[in-house]
């Protein structure tokens, strides 16, 4: 398989995966107190834009098909 193809097969499966798989995502809020630090830490699941998601299936398959004639 050639290096292009495989590329293209990776980029296509990660556009399709970022449609349905959200990206966990944490933040760090706090204050320092002089010696003490007090603190949250947030965690929050946001999927891809859906933008992004189109541009890396449409690259992949692109990348697929120029890796194929050549």
């Amino acid at each position: 398989m050639k290096a292009l193809m495989l590329v293209g097969v990776v980029l296509l499966v990660l556009g399709v995966v970022s449609f349905f798989v959200p990206v966990p995502h944490s933040e760090h809020h706090g204050v320092n107190l002089g010696d003490a630090h007090v603190g949250i830490t947030t965690h929050d699941d946001e999927k891809v834009a859906p933008a992004v998601s189109i541009v890396l299936v449409v690259v992949g398959a692109g990348l697929m098909i120029a890796g194929r004639k050549s």
